[in-house]
């Protein structure tokens, strides 16, 4: 057990710029500095000699900014989350592996990012991934020995004095980086895993439904919405909008950076805490952003067992022995004594056993079959290398070019443009395992074809049979990845979008077809998000600019458009069915789905009346935002199929299904069902949507825009949806928002960090610069060059780079 903290010497402390010309020199001789500089809204620009020094820079502002996020998330990926704060209790915060009780996390890390797993993602690093990481580990290390040497506990800090609170190294940040390439496969199923037990085992009952496959996380809301413009909508070259809708809060929060070693890399833009390298945002020559994938990033193998021998699966006619992990979890009771659970984590030649009898009780562990998964990511060391290449790149060929050659992405799209680049350029190239359709027909299996009912996407193959593996490609750099070249990608000179939908539509007027079923969704339906954003695109692109300036300024409105795409198309018609009467019966309570003693008749008229005024906006005194929502929520539960009179059509996708069946009684008693809420609520039926939609930062309410699901672009989802009141760092909603383009003067970037730097921040913490600034859609011009960053300097500080005595300082020019 590792608690406290070392103590750290003076030479490992900042260095004042304010120190005398004698100091000054005599550090000179005897260490490298790196260049801290803080500019507004606090975003650090980070300035080094070498990638160890930007590591120590990063690793020393995020501990600065976020220091509990990322000590608690080092306690999460090592295993110990029991230990320090009980078994059966949860994370606060969501991440890309969920809110599961402490002691099935503990079970996963320590069985799936355990020191094998560690040591297989070390050895596959270069040396300035490895510099980078070792660099951020003393950053980090400095700045907590710094904070907690001040002597006073921070009120936004109240880890410090934690023991769980502790120094870290390299391979802490490599478990950080392995498990976020986890999260579209084993982390998507951490209770199924580690409670997957042989029959007659006593187990965890499963009672968690498993949700659809190919979704991140457990949380609805997760994606982006990105979009580049090429020569015909910008009359010049391209124009990239990036919008994550992301974690607010936890250890996958994104954090706002720019890193520059002098004649090697200059980047900025954004990436989870932990990690030493931009993942979403540009650099002078290339810009791109990301939304997640529809791809499935695994497989379910079925197995057939020895009847005899449960822990034995056939292959080829042999019988092949599981392997058994043991994992020890040190767990610390209610009244503080230590002790150590046992669990186990069986293995096959696929990947661990799972255990899908949450889905169906065949899909559990029986005496005669049971159910492997297999994860691309589980062997995929190449993503962050791939991000530092990505970081240096020099033109949009070059860009794309490394994304085909290292097929690294592990769960996104990606959508780039290039300086002085009439194209854009979108790809689902990654890690996706080999399973191609005609594959996954010669695999299939009866068990597999009950799997195809609840889940149609994921390949489900016969493990009974080698031939059924992934197939293997001499040219890939993972044994089992899908080439290059047969993965969508497309460039434009129009546009390209993705809200998270498949591939099919990154361009409506060049449809993506022919890939196998597991890249997701062809000729299926788009989301209204979806649609939204394709008229968003298709608006600005009939407008015909001249100037990449001119669209600019156009799109910093429509990307945060608060109109609801929903309300646009079918309130009128919706309403018209569901307010021709002015009373509507109610059989139950829409309260708990019971049923009434005798039927309730509901007034509507003044709900009728409000939506009727409602703009169709959810702006912060918008008033009827919040009664549609609930009104549209209930409307979703209704059948597609028996919702639209006109259904969707392959040849319309961007305007089908429409024609609402408005007429439905189903309709009016959803109208009803909002009401009866909001009077049990004691709500008027016209609040504004300030009233429920805002954050609380700096000891102010900041009153915030937008909606969770319906036809919203810009996305605000609260812990289960704004209804429920405020945002915080459990929330999922815009998080780092960019609009870049190449101009004359270079790369010109607008920026917003919706929940600000500071991990307190969004939780009633200072801090929330961004946040006021995101609330007020105004736009930051990040600066780039060494003259913009002056004129935004707010700080500056200078650290010292260990163990580069001799080599001289960094040659910063002077601002």
């Amino acid at each position: 057990m590792r608690v406290g903290f070392r103590k750290m010497s003076v030479g490992w402390l900042a260095l004042s710029l304010m120190a005398s010309p004698l100091s000054w020199a005599g550090a000179q001789a005897r260490a490298t500095f790196v260049d801290v500089r803080r500019t507004t809204d606090g975003i650090p620009h980070i300035r080094a000699e070498n990638w160890r020094g930007l590591g120590v820079g990063l690793g020393h502002v995020q501990a600065q900014d976020a220091l509990c996020t990322l000590a608690e998330a080092f306690v999460t990926y090592e295993g110990r989350r029991s230990f320090f704060f009980g078994a059966e209790a949860q994370p606060h915060h969501n991440a890309t592996f969920g809110r599961g009780r402490n002691l099935d996390l503990d079970t996963f890390f320590r069985g799936f990012v355990d020191a094998r797993a560690v040591a297989a993602y070390r050895s596959q690093q270069s040396p300035e991934v490895l510099d980078a990481l070792a660099g951020f580990a003393d950053g980090y290390n400095r700045s907590l020995s710094e904070q907690r040497q001040q002597g006073r506990p921070h009120p936004s800090r109240p880890c410090l004095s934690e023991a769980w609170v502790r120094p870290i190294t390299t391979d802490d940040l490599l478990r950080r980086l392995y498990a976020a390439g986890l999260a579209a496969g084993y982390a998507h199923f951490i209770p199924e895993l580690v409670n997957a037990q042989p029959p007659g085992t006593p187990a965890a009952a499963l009672t968690r439904p498993t949700s659809q496959a190919s979704t991140i996380g457990e949380r609805p809301g997760i994606g982006s919405n990105v979009m580049a413009f090429g020569r015909e909508a910008s009359g010049e070259g391209g124009v990239l909008f990036g919008n994550p809708h992301w974690y607010w809060g936890g250890p996958d929060r994104l954090y706002q950076a720019h890193l520059t070693i002098p004649g090697q890399v200059n980047v900025a833009g954004a990436a989870f805490l932990g990690v030493p390298v931009i993942m979403i945002g540009f650099n002078a020559d290339v810009a791109w952003s990301h939304t997640v994938s529809n791809a499935i990033r695994f497989s379910f193998h079925g197995l057939q067992l020895d009847p005899k021998d449960p822990m034995s699966y056939r292959v080829d006619g042999q019988w092949q022995r599981m392997e058994v992990q043991n994992i020890a979890i040190p767990v610390r009771g209610a009244d503080g004594q230590p002790s150590v659970v046992e669990r186990k984590v069986y293995r096959t030649r696929f990947g661990p056993v799972i255990n899908l009898g949450g889905q169906s009780p065949a899909l559990g562990w029986t005496p005669n079959t049971a159910v492997a998964i297999h994860d691309v990511n589980a062997d995929n060391h190449r993503v962050f290398q791939n991000y530092l290449d990505w970081n240096k790149a020099r033109s949009l060929d070059e860009f794309v070019l490394l994304q085909k050659r290292a097929l690294a992405m592990p769960w996104v799209n990606t959508v780039a443009i290039g300086r002085g680049d009439p194209r854009v350029w979108y790809g689902d190239v990654g890690a996706v395992p080999n399973v191609p359709d005609d594959l996954r027909q010669d695999c299939r299996t009866a068990l597999g074809d009950a799997f195809g009912q609840i889940d149609a996407k994921t390949p489900f193959l016969d493990g009974s049979r080698s031939a059924c593996d992934w197939r293997i490609d001499a040219s890939t750099p993972q044994a089992g990845v899908m080439p290059a070249d047969k993965l969508p990608g497309l460039f434009r000179q129009d546009y390209v979008a993705n809200m998270n939908n498949s591939h099919w539509l990154a361009n409506p007027r060049q449809p993506l077809t022919g890939y196998a079923a597991l890249l997701g969704g062809e000729g299926e339906p788009l989301s209204l998000r979806a649609r939204h954003g394709h008229a968003i695109a298709g608006h600005a692109l009939a407008r015909h600019f001249t100037s990449s300036e001119a669209l600019v300024r156009s799109l910093k409105q429509d990307v945060l458009t608060e109109r609801d795409f929903a309300a646009d198309q079918f309130k009128g018609p919706l309403l018209a069915g569901a307010c021709a009467q002015g009373q509507v019966t109610l059989a139950t309570n829409p309260m708990d789905g019971l049923a009434y003693d005798t039927p309730r008749e509901v007034d509507v008229r003044q709900a009728c009346q409000v939506l009727a005024r409602w703009g169709n906006t959810a702006g912060p005194d918008d008033r009827g935002a919040l009664l549609w929502a609930a009104f549209w929520d209930r409307l979703e539960a209704i059948p597609a199929e028996e919702f639209y009179g006109q259904p969707f059509q392959e040849s319309r996708p961007l305007n089908t299904p429409a024609a609402p069946q408005a007429k439905d009684p189903r309709v009016a008693q959803a109208l009803a069902a909002a009401v009866v809420q909001f009077s049990w609520q004691g709500r008027p039926l016209d609040e504004p949507l300030r009233q429920r939609l805002f954050v609380k930062t700096g000891g102010s309410t900041v009153a915030l825009f937008g909606g969770c699901g319906a036809g919203y672009f810009t996305v605000a989802c609260g812990e289960e949806t704004y209804m429920q009141g405020a945002l915080d760092g459990r929330s999922l909603a815009n998080t780092y928002l960019q609009l870049v383009r190449f101009g004359k003067r270079g790369v010109e970037a607008d920026t917003l960090l919706a929940h600000g730097l500071d991990e307190a921040a969004v939780e009633g913490g200072q801090g929330g610069q961004g946040i006021r600034r995101y609330a007020r859609k105004q736009w930051l011009r990040v600066p780039f060059t060494e003259g913009d960053i002056a004129r935004q300097l707010i700080r500056r500080q200078r650290l010292t780079v260990p163990g580069t005595q001799g080599q001289g300082p960094v040659k910063h020019p002077r601002p």
